[in-house]
């Protein structure tokens, strides 16, 4: 079995630092059985596509962890809190969270795209 790694980039790295110890503990808690399930393409994970790109979105609580496939595991983009998502989905006149109205928001994929030149 190959290695598995979760990467996150600085703006995830950064969110996840904010969050309570315990719930730190359970975001990565969550990627353990990750890549069998990734393998299936199945399970109970959300996906967002554009532009031939498909981030997984999986919700702990009230946050929402935004990854992509990688190589050597995942990297994860966002860790956002409900309320950042209906702040963000307010502001971009959207009803609120379902996947598809975000995936065919450009503002929330400038948001992920953000997220990578951040340092």
């Amino acid at each position: 079995m190959q290695p598995f790694q979760i990467i996150f980039n600085p703006t995830s790295a950064a969110e996840l630092s904010k969050l309570p110890k315990d719930l730190q503990l359970q975001v990565l808690g969550q990627f353990r059985g990750l890549p069998e399930e990734l393998r299936r393409e199945e399970g109970s994970f959300g996906h967002l596509a554009r532009g031939g790109r498909t981030l997984t979105r999986y919700r702990l609580g009230d946050y929402r962890v935004y990854f992509e496939r990688h190589p050597l595991g995942v990297v994860v983009h966002r860790i956002l809190s409900r309320n950042t998502l209906k702040d963000f989905l307010y502001r971009s006149s959207l009803p609120t969270g379902e996947d598809e109205q975000l995936q065919d928001n450009p503002k929330f994929w400038d948001l992920i795209e953000a997220a990578k030149s951040t340092r």
